[in-house]
């Protein structure tokens, strides 16, 4: 997360509401020889207290879910590059424009009757994002194909404690800056997402613009 206070002002709220809308992440424990990381898909709770998952049975995150650990997901959105000619201003640098939740907390393994609960609202969560499709769910699949992949997966659960955001969009420049600043990553493309993230710095320089209006 960076330092700055003046890219941490969305509520927790936001925040969530944000990691469960992306649903993937990078989950990271420490573990005997060093850091450890798989990258996830979750789903979070409606009251954002927690979060289900599932890893490969030979993951070496898996192996380890017997006692509860500490964890976090980094679950990231839009970045690009960011080019100081598009500030129209002298004496600028490069810098990177980003938008990131960590969701710190304890790992958990769960039962493996678990596993098909949570196997099942995983799907349903992303299937639901593809209506008017009919919802894929796992009594398609043959039986004895499902129980055999299934041995082969352990479900988890992650107890959230802590919520932290970084939209790191340009707030600490003027409103002329940031705007020369979105559309040239929107035009550009040089990271992830670009025309999202554009979006976003003009929703904060908008949000930051009616903040000053009202005081």
């Amino acid at each position: 997360m960076h330092p700055n206070p003046i890219y941490h002002t969305k509520t927790e709220v936001q925040n969530l509401a944000f990691a469960a809308e992306r649903a993937f992440g990078v989950l990271a424990v420490n573990g005997p020889d060093g850091p450890l990381a798989a990258h996830v898909p979750f789903t979070l709770a409606p009251d954002g207290k927690s979060l289900t998952l599932h890893l490969v049975r030979s993951n070496p995150i898996a192996r380890g879910l017997a006692d509860p650990r500490a964890a976090v997901i980094a679950v990231s959105g839009p970045d690009s590059y960011v080019s100081p000619d598009w500030y129209g201003l002298d004496d600028q640098v490069p810098t990177w424009n980003y938008t990131a939740v960590h969701l710190r907390g304890r790992l958990i393994g769960l039962p493996q009757d678990d596993l098909g609960t949570v196997l099942a609202e995983l799907s349903a969560q992303f299937e639901a994002r593809l209506l008017p499709k009919t919802p894929w769910t796992m009594d398609k699949m043959t039986p004895d194909v499902l129980s055999r992949m299934m041995r082969m997966i352990v479900p988890a659960r992650m107890e959230i404690d802590t919520v932290d955001g970084t939209w790191k969009l340009n707030q600490n420049k003027s409103d002329a800056a940031r705007v020369g600043a979105a559309a040239g990553i929107r035009a550009a493309r040089l990271g992830q997402e670009t025309d999202a993230l554009a979006d976003l710095m003009m929703a904060a320089l908008d949000d930051d613009r009616t903040k000053g209006s009202d005081q």
